[in-house]
């Protein structure tokens, strides 16, 4: 029997390795996170400023004697959105620093490669920045996302210009295989909301090189309004090309679109730009969890914006996780705090029952004005 046993155990161990094997990060002092995710370039802005609005919350956390008395540590690895190099840093973090979870994962691709270690480690990653619904699907069991899904988006997107009469709606998405999940998505909601038909769409490179052609392309097909999922610089230069173009539609970006930028980039040219948001307003005066965060950037020299809110709270809710899987700390206790998970976190009603992957649904639309402020 104890023969058998000793088998069992030895063959398990061979099945990982080692540094995969036990449940590292956690020490008496400390818990160790680790993240991979793209940290420079344009794309990085608004994940560094996701990074920033997180490590408001885990430092006031730590301030006030962290998770059963353990500081809760971020550890980040730059991936360049780069699948190839999140999978080195999963490695990484996992084998040379022992991380213990993993937290604020970012694109669809990086997180698509990274479910295998994800699965063979039992290391649970915990919130996400711009994650295709698809891969979430794949990742279930083992990330835990926080924003509400894409098609949550598109339908509330759809919804709205139904509402108000748009027909013609064409989209502008990135060039890669989250960005013809949205464009599918879109038309779906197109299709439930009778009325609206999508005239058009376009893929666009993730540094806008192809942003005239595409903005030609849309244009062309005399659109009411185009809905745009990309990030970074083609927003702009999109907008840009459509309105020399002589085309003058309404734009709606979904939250991938960071407003504040395109307003800083466009200026008065800026016309007619609405987007999505998943996470609630962070200039709200009635919601003490904002002005909280308010007063937490201040002090920090944080920027107040969308993008700082939700690493704030997605890391609210990595600490909540943390909190109700007890002072034994285990990966396994982890998985099983987040699928039982059903909590108002910040004025966000997050639920992991049910075996579900995303634990919010909320989506609302702002206006983005020529100065960069958020309007409801």
């Amino acid at each position: 029997m104890t023969t058998r046993r000793s088998l069992l155990l030895a063959s398990s161990a061979l099945a990982l390795p080692r540094a995969f094997a036990a449940d590292t990060g956690v020490s008496a002092n400390e818990i160790l996170i680790g993240q991979s995710a793209v940290l420079s370039g344009p794309l990085g802005v608004s994940v560094r400023g996701f990074n920033a609005g997180a490590q408001l919350a885990l430092d006031e956390a730590n301030a006030q004697g962290g998770v059963a008395g353990r500081r809760v540590i971020l550890v980040s690895l730059d991936d360049g959105l780069v699948p190839d190099k999140a999978v080195a840093n999963y490695k990484q973090l996992l084998a040379e620093r022992g991380v213990f979870a993993f937290f604020g994962g970012v694109g669809s691709g990086t997180i698509a490669a990274a479910v295998p270690l994800l699965a063979q480690s039992r290391a649970p990653l915990i919130g996400n920045f711009a994650v295709s619904d698809a891969v979430r699907e794949k990742a279930t069991g083992h990330a835990y996302f926080v924003r509400a899904t894409y098609s949550r988006e598109a339908g509330r997107l759809v919804q709205h210009l139904a509402t108000i009469g748009v027909q013609r709606v064409a989209v502008a998405h990135l060039d890669n295989p989250g960005g013809v999940e949205v464009q599918t998505l879109v038309k779906a909601a197109a299709q439930q909301h009778g009325g609206v038909s999508v005239v058009a769409s376009a893929p666009v490179k993730h540094d806008g090189a192809n942003a005239p052609e595409a903005g030609k392309l849309l244009a062309a097909a005399n659109p009411q309004a185009v809905l745009m999922f990309l990030a970074g610089p083609p927003v702009a230069k999109l907008m840009t090309a459509m309105q020399d173009g002589g085309a003058n539609p309404s734009f709606y970006g979904m939250s991938v679109v960071a407003g504040d930028q395109v307003a800083k980039e466009l200026g008065p040219r800026l016309r007619g730009l609405a987007t999505s948001q998943v996470v609630p307003y962070p200039w709200a005066e009635a919601d003490p969890t904002a002005r909280h965060f308010r007063d937490r950037c201040t002090k920090a020299q944080v920027p107040v914006a969308y993008h700082t809110y939700e690493g704030y709270l997605n890391a609210l809710v990595l600490l909540e996780g943390l909190r109700r899987s007890g002072r034994n700390l285990s990966r396994d206790g982890l998985h099983e705090a987040m699928r039982g998970l059903k909590a108002r976190v910040a004025g966000l009603d997050i639920d992991y029952t049910g075996g579900q992957h995303t634990g919010s649904r909320f989506v609302e639309l702002v206006h983005v004005t020529e100065s960069g402020r958020f309007l409801r």
